[in-house]
């Protein structure tokens, strides 16, 4: 069994402000502050001699290669990205940005906002425009029933409000 696996398709290119914002910000610490204490922690303790059994070298070195990663994932990422900052057209309609308001067949109500895939752990209740409900939703208006297949079988929603703060 080969352990090729092949690369996860990107996910979509649309932000908000606000997350583009905090990504911006994830990005300015990594480079500004992180980045210069982790090196200079590195190079204290390759200062100390034999690197082979230093700790603090070695995890240093580890957390230096981490950084790097993500900060060239944010330069590339955030290079890609359409900001999302204006209303739509259509605003009965539910498109990216939206806090939508669903109703379960049970009556229980659960509010969410339609963001993209690199903000949705931001917040409780943001959901990726990518995710299966998140694509079920898109498009639909009020009083819109959305049947979604989850792990505990099929649920049915009713779109109970869509707004746009």
């Amino acid at each position: 069994m080969a352990r090729f696996r092949p690369p996860q398709p990107p996910g979509s290119k649309y932000i908000t402000a606000e997350g583009a914002r905090r990504l911006r910000e994830e990005l300015e610490r990594l480079w500004r502050v992180e980045r210069p204490q982790v090196t200079q922690a590195v190079s204290e303790a390759a200062a100390q001699g034999d690197r082979s059994e230093n700790a603090e070298y070695t995890y240093g070195k580890r957390r230096l290669r981490e950084i790097d990663r993500r900060v060239r994932f944010l330069r590339k990422r955030l290079d890609g990205m359409n900001v999302v900052d204006q209303r739509p057209t259509d605003p009965s309609r539910v498109f990216f940005g939206a806090w939508v308001s669903l109703e379960s067949e049970d009556g229980a109500q659960s509010a969410y906002r339609i963001v993209g895939p690199d903000e949705f752990d931001m917040a409780p209740g943001y959901i990726s425009m990518d995710s299966p409900l998140g694509r079920a939703l898109l498009r639909k208006g009020l009083d819109d029933e959305v049947a979604i297949e989850l792990p505990g079988g099929l649920r049915t929603f009713v779109i109970a409000a869509i707004d746009y703060r």
